[in-house]
Protein backbone atom coordinates (compact mmCIF):
# COMPACT_ATOMS: atom_id res chain seq x y z
CA UNK A 1 0.00 0.00 0.00
CA UNK A 2 1.49 3.32 -1.13
CA UNK A 3 2.05 5.87 1.72
CA UNK A 4 0.77 8.54 -0.27
CA UNK A 5 -2.77 10.17 -1.30
CA UNK A 6 -4.36 8.07 -4.38
CA UNK A 7 -8.00 7.73 -5.62
CA UNK A 8 -10.47 8.71 -8.25
CA UNK A 9 -11.00 11.99 -8.67
CA UNK A 10 -14.83 13.31 -9.65
CA UNK A 11 -14.97 16.26 -11.31
CA UNK A 12 -17.97 17.91 -10.20
CA UNK A 13 -17.31 20.76 -13.74
CA UNK A 14 -17.56 18.12 -16.18
CA UNK A 15 -18.18 20.47 -19.03
CA UNK A 16 -14.54 21.54 -18.09
CA UNK A 17 -12.94 18.33 -17.86
CA UNK A 18 -11.31 17.11 -20.44
CA UNK A 19 -11.38 13.37 -20.57
CA UNK A 20 -12.72 10.15 -21.16
CA UNK A 21 -12.97 9.23 -17.54
CA UNK A 22 -12.34 10.33 -14.30
CA UNK A 23 -8.99 11.20 -13.62
CA UNK A 24 -6.49 9.51 -10.98
CA UNK A 25 -4.36 11.62 -8.29
CA UNK A 26 -1.37 9.93 -7.01
CA UNK A 27 -0.66 11.92 -4.46
CA UNK A 28 -2.09 15.06 -2.50
CA UNK A 29 -0.92 17.60 -4.27
CA UNK A 30 -2.56 16.15 -7.37
CA UNK A 31 -5.63 15.78 -5.74
CA UNK A 32 -5.25 19.75 -4.59
CA UNK A 33 -5.00 20.90 -7.74
CA UNK A 34 -7.65 19.03 -9.61
CA UNK A 35 -10.10 20.23 -6.93
CA UNK A 36 -8.40 24.38 -8.15
CA UNK A 37 -9.15 23.32 -11.65
CA UNK A 38 -12.21 21.77 -11.05
CA UNK A 39 -13.84 25.04 -8.81
CA UNK A 40 -11.60 27.92 -10.41
CA UNK A 41 -13.42 30.13 -13.08
CA UNK A 42 -11.32 31.62 -14.44
CA UNK A 43 -10.25 27.75 -15.23
CA UNK A 44 -11.81 27.05 -18.98
CA UNK A 45 -10.58 23.56 -20.06
CA UNK A 46 -8.16 20.91 -17.96
CA UNK A 47 -7.08 16.56 -18.06
CA UNK A 48 -4.93 14.95 -16.47
CA UNK A 49 -2.18 12.64 -17.95
CA UNK A 50 -3.38 14.04 -21.30
CA UNK A 51 -0.57 13.02 -24.15
CA UNK A 52 2.31 11.27 -24.06
CA UNK A 53 5.42 13.37 -25.17
CA UNK A 54 8.78 11.72 -26.27
CA UNK A 55 12.31 12.14 -24.77
CA UNK A 56 15.69 10.21 -24.72
CA UNK A 57 16.19 8.71 -21.49
CA UNK A 58 19.64 10.01 -20.27
CA UNK A 59 21.08 6.85 -18.29
CA UNK A 60 19.67 4.56 -21.18
CA UNK A 61 20.03 6.76 -24.17
CA UNK A 62 16.78 5.23 -25.80
CA UNK A 63 13.78 6.98 -26.46
CA UNK A 64 10.85 7.06 -23.95
CA UNK A 65 7.65 8.43 -23.01
CA UNK A 66 6.47 11.37 -20.68
CA UNK A 67 3.10 11.48 -19.65
CA UNK A 68 2.91 15.21 -17.72
CA UNK A 69 0.42 15.57 -15.17
CA UNK A 70 -2.22 18.32 -16.67
CA UNK A 71 -3.01 20.40 -19.50
CA UNK A 72 -5.17 23.50 -18.63
CA UNK A 73 -6.78 26.26 -20.18
CA UNK A 74 -7.28 29.71 -18.18
CA UNK A 75 -8.30 33.37 -18.74
CA UNK A 76 -5.69 35.26 -17.09
CA UNK A 77 -5.78 38.61 -15.64
CA UNK A 78 -5.96 41.12 -18.83
CA UNK A 79 -8.45 38.19 -20.35
CA UNK A 80 -6.03 36.55 -21.95
CA UNK A 81 -6.34 32.72 -22.72
CA UNK A 82 -3.57 30.78 -21.60
CA UNK A 83 -2.72 27.21 -22.42
CA UNK A 84 -0.77 25.47 -19.75
CA UNK A 85 1.28 21.52 -18.91
CA UNK A 86 1.38 21.39 -15.48
CA UNK A 87 3.74 19.14 -13.84
CA UNK A 88 3.28 18.60 -10.11
CA UNK A 89 6.68 16.70 -8.05
CA UNK A 90 8.21 17.74 -4.48
CA UNK A 91 11.46 19.57 -4.37
CA UNK A 92 13.44 16.90 -3.91
CA UNK A 93 12.33 15.22 -7.47
CA UNK A 94 13.13 18.63 -9.22
CA UNK A 95 16.27 19.75 -7.82
CA UNK A 96 20.00 18.08 -6.11
CA UNK A 97 20.08 19.87 -2.58
CA UNK A 98 23.35 18.65 -1.13
CA UNK A 99 26.42 17.28 -2.25
CA UNK A 100 25.24 14.21 -0.46
CA UNK A 101 22.07 12.90 -2.10
CA UNK A 102 21.73 9.50 -2.90
CA UNK A 103 22.74 8.18 -6.67
CA UNK A 104 18.91 7.58 -7.02
CA UNK A 105 17.66 10.87 -6.16
CA UNK A 106 20.36 12.35 -8.66
CA UNK A 107 19.17 9.75 -11.71
CA UNK A 108 15.37 10.78 -10.66
CA UNK A 109 16.52 14.63 -10.85
CA UNK A 110 18.40 13.88 -14.24
CA UNK A 111 15.44 11.67 -16.10
CA UNK A 112 12.87 14.68 -14.90
CA UNK A 113 15.04 17.34 -16.43
CA UNK A 114 15.27 15.33 -19.48
CA UNK A 115 11.42 15.25 -19.68
CA UNK A 116 10.78 18.98 -18.89
CA UNK A 117 13.44 19.74 -21.42
CA UNK A 118 11.44 18.01 -24.20
CA UNK A 119 8.18 19.13 -22.77
CA UNK A 120 9.17 22.93 -22.82
CA UNK A 121 10.77 22.19 -26.43
CA UNK A 122 7.03 20.27 -27.63
CA UNK A 123 4.75 22.93 -26.01
CA UNK A 124 6.91 26.04 -27.34
CA UNK A 125 5.95 24.23 -30.95
CA UNK A 126 2.33 23.95 -29.75
CA UNK A 127 1.48 27.11 -28.10
CA UNK A 128 1.65 26.40 -24.90
CA UNK A 129 3.45 27.60 -21.29
CA UNK A 130 5.21 24.45 -19.91
CA UNK A 131 5.13 25.02 -15.88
Amino acid sequence: MPNYAQGIFTPKNTEKYIGKHNPKYRSGWEFTFMQFCDNNKNIIRWASEPFMVPYIHPLTGKRANYIPDFFVVYTNKTGSTIAEVVEIKPKKQSLIESKVASAKDRAVVAINHAKWASAMAWCKSQGFVFR
